[in-house]
């Protein structure tokens, strides 16, 4: 009896921190998902940090245990999109080559995500102007060195003869195919408001692809 007690106790303290633990991811998740639609709707310069937290249903106070400032909560989505990304990349056929593996777990991250793939550069210019510029670079470098070694990992994968360039191969690819995805996502950024949607999008990231098969 005594013993049975004990485990429901142990097993009670494990099942809170659980608890308290999803509670916070599902708050995190709420502060992202407002602060990127009013980033849209708005503008990043338009937006406060007191009309994210109350799209989110949190105070302000909340918003700051969370994120130190709005740059850090657009860098922390960035962040956490490139796992997400490279797990796409790994799920790609194995048959496909890396420009198509790429593009279409692309097309499929946007998708999944609402078409938020812009922000894992910062977000295109218009719809982040007055961000500072501190993150961009470090965070685009952080991207292409992540698919780079994603890259290396399907290219060593192939039966073929080991390439003593293997390493140079992966991350030229992936600065290449970094860049068609931000050239599409600032062509994208151009266009007017009542083209912007999920197909528009596809569609240039599509044509950035293939101009990297023509050059």
């Amino acid at each position: 009896m005594a013993e049975a007690s004990q485990r429901r106790e142990e097993e009670n303290v494990a099942e809170v921190p659980g608890r308290r633990e999803q509670h916070k991811a599902a708050t995190r998740r709420a502060l992202q998902e407002a602060a990127s639609r009013m980033f849209a709707e708005r503008g990043y310069a338009e937006t406060t940090v007191r009309d994210i937290a109350a799209a989110a249903g949190v105070t302000e106070r909340t918003f700051f245990r969370y994120f130190p400032s709005k740059e850090d909560l657009v860098l922390g989505e960035i962040l956490d999109l490139i796992p997400a990304f490279q797990g796409l990349v790994r799920a790609r056929p194995a048959g496909e080559p890396p420009r198509t593996a790429v593009m279409n777990a692309a097309l499929e991250l946007a998708a999944d995500r609402r078409g938020r793939l812009g922000v894992l550069f910062s977000g295109p210019p218009q719809r982040f102007a007055g961000q500072p510029a501190r993150p961009s670079r470090p965070v685009l470098g952080q991207f292409e060195d992540a698919l780079a070694d994603t890259l290396a990992e399907r290219l060593s994968a192939d039966g073929a003869d080991p390439d003593p360039h293997l390493a140079l191969r992966a991350s030229v690819l992936a600065r290449a195919f970094a860049g068609a995805l931000r050239a599409a996502l600032i062509a994208y950024s151009a266009l007017p408001d009542a083209d912007r949607n999920l197909t528009t999008g596809a569609d240039l990231v599509r044509a950035a692809f293939g101009m990297l098969r023509e050059a």
